[in-house]
């Protein structure tokens, strides 16, 4: 996947097996948590956390679930609008993708965020912590006691997805 664009902007598209395979390493991850054989996979790895707020359930979901794999995450305040230049778009998303082995966007226009991916060479995701997205769905197929922490652990298989 290095120096390639890749973004889970098609999460709807995923097939029934690539959403089981998902859910299992989340189940994974949930007994490897309660079973206190936690590891950090994520050590070393930067990611951006691109949201125009930092008190969102959303960020903080995101930033937990990365940060317990050992990444280190930072908060990258927006300045990007759909009306920004395309050079402008691009240079960004390049720095990004120097600066990032992956960035989280959230509250961003979904055809800013895929543009920004095309150029950017690590993974971008379109707000896989948020209220809303699919990942609340497949968080109620790990079993377990925590809603909550059922969506930590979807995060984090996508993550780990991702960027091992």
């Amino acid at each position: 996947m290095s120096g390639a664009a890749f973004t889970i902007l098609d999460f709807h598209r995923m097939s029934a097996i690539e959403l089981d395979t998902l859910v299992s390493h989340a189940t994974t991850l949930r007994c490897a948590a309660e079973a206190g054989t936690h590891r950090a996979p994520l050590h070393g790895r930067n990611l951006g956390l691109m949201s125009s707020t930092t008190t969102s359930d959303a960020a903080e979901r995101f930033h937990h679930a990365a940060t317990a794999l050992g990444a280190k995450v930072s908060r990258i305040e927006p300045r990007l609008t759909p009306w920004s230049s395309s050079t402008e778009l691009r240079q960004t998303a390049r720095l990004l993708g120097r600066l990032y082995d992956g960035v989280e966007c959230q509250g961003m226009a979904a055809a800013l965020v895929r543009e920004m991916s095309e150029h950017a060479g690590v993974p971008f995701f379109e707000g896989i912590a948020a209220h809303d997205h699919p990942t609340a769905s497949l968080a109620e197929r790990v079993g377990g006691r925590s809603a909550e922490e059922n969506r930590r652990f979807v995060v984090q298989a996508i993550l780990l997805e991702a960027l091992i």
